[in-house]
């Protein structure tokens, strides 16, 4: 199975990086994921659902610990089938 996450984590600030949007985008940079895109205003990264998953809670862990206040999260399947069956 494949996971699609979208996240974003606040407190925002458009002047520069906050320190836990840094540490956001090493998370999933440094995850072995798909289509990776990071953004201002929003992120997403596709890939396993176990490397998804691995990488999310290291995003939420890490993010939280370096200041955000909020961290909005959707994760869809975005493919399932007999290729993914071996994925498991």
């Amino acid at each position: 199975m494949r996971l699609r996450v979208e996240f974003t984590t606040e407190p925002f600030d458009l002047d520069e990086a906050p320190a836990h949007a840094v540490v956001a985008r090493e998370v999933v940079e440094a995850a072995e994921l798909d289509a990776v895109d990071v953004g201002p205003f929003g992120n997403t990264a596709e890939g396993r659902a176990d490397q998804v998953l691995t990488a999310v809670d290291a995003l939420l862990r890490r993010s939280l610990e370096a200041g955000a206040t909020r961290i909005s999260l959707q994760v869809n399947v975005v493919g399932e089938g007999a290729e993914a069956e071996g994925e498991r």
